[in-house]
């Protein structure tokens, strides 16, 4: 064997080894897989109502269930859905045990660099939320409270970034977990989305408003790093029940609300795959 071809077959191996240790590089399956497996598995939040969560007869709910349904409709297979806590979302896309998520995932810079989001399908707002009495009227009020919030999500890194240094930060593995710290005195406020009030309203009625919101957001679905196959898919499918106006059902049943209009771009998070 000369050196040169000595050095290529190196080299192709370093290359080939090198993807194989990539972040997102976990073997995933085509859409022609997944067609003749005859189901998509999706990853989805297990106990975070209406987003999703599951129900008294044991199925998978909420909007992003119907959604999830949806998508599998479209493919023309079944849904099988992965109930994820908020810190496993990503780390089940990237590994393989999921092929898509659909996980109330907030559009947001530092994700994108772990998974390729579609084009944005929901919207979403982030808040602190608290007893109406408990005075807070700016992001210094924080300061003087111990605040729950979930692990590794959205309200994690608002409440991190607004709240002044010091402030007692309590971190719980879900929203379930976090608006139980709160209904049951572990915390005096949450960082929260925009249906914490309505869950802790079911609770104790009356008792809770959301103080501050910090961010408005956009949540997309997720394929896994450059699999220009399932963005392309998802994206025609957000753009199908988009104009065709099969979204309106399930954001009338768990939003209460119409749609918003979805914006064409959002900073940082491109929706395809370059």
């Amino acid at each position: 064997m000369t050196s040169l071809t000595r050095r290529h077959l190196l080299g192709a191996a370093s290359l080939a080894l090198g993807a194989s240790i990539l972040p997102g590089a976990a073997r995933a399956d085509t859409i022609a897989d997944i067609k003749k497996r005859g189901k998509v598995i999706i990853g989805i939040q297990g106990d975070n109502p209406p987003f999703g969560f599951v129900n008294t007869a044991g199925v998978q709910d909420g909007f992003d269930g119907d959604i999830g349904r949806m998508f599998a409709a479209f493919l023309g297979v079944q849904a099988e859905f992965s109930p994820l806590a908020v810190a496993n979302r990503i780390p089940a896309l990237t590994t393989g045990r999921v092929d898509v998520l659909f996980a109330t995932m907030a559009m947001l810079p530092d994700r994108a660099k772990a998974v390729q989001f579609s084009k944005p399908y929901v919207a979403n707002y982030i808040t602190l939320t608290a007893p109406k009495a408990t005075v807070v009227k700016t992001d210094a009020d924080m300061g003087k409270l111990v605040i729950g919030v979930p692990r590794s999500s959205v309200q994690d890194t608002q409440i991190t970034q607004h709240a002044p240094s010091g402030t007692t930060i309590r971190r719980f593995d879900d929203d379930a977990a976090t608006i139980q710290a709160m209904l049951s005195g572990q915390v005096d406020a949450v960082g929260g989305n925009m249906f914490y009030v309505q869950r802790l309203d079911a609770q104790k009625p009356g008792i809770f408003e959301d103080k501050l919101e910090f961010t408005r957001l956009y949540n997309g679905a997720c394929g896994r790093l450059g699999d220009k196959e399932m963005n392309t898919a998802l994206n025609a499918f957000i753009d199908q029940i988009v104009a065709n106006g099969s979204l309106v059902a399930p954001y009338q049943k768990w939003m209460k609300m119409a749609p918003p209009k979805f914006p064409a771009s959002v900073d940082g998070v491109p929706f395809t795959v370059s």
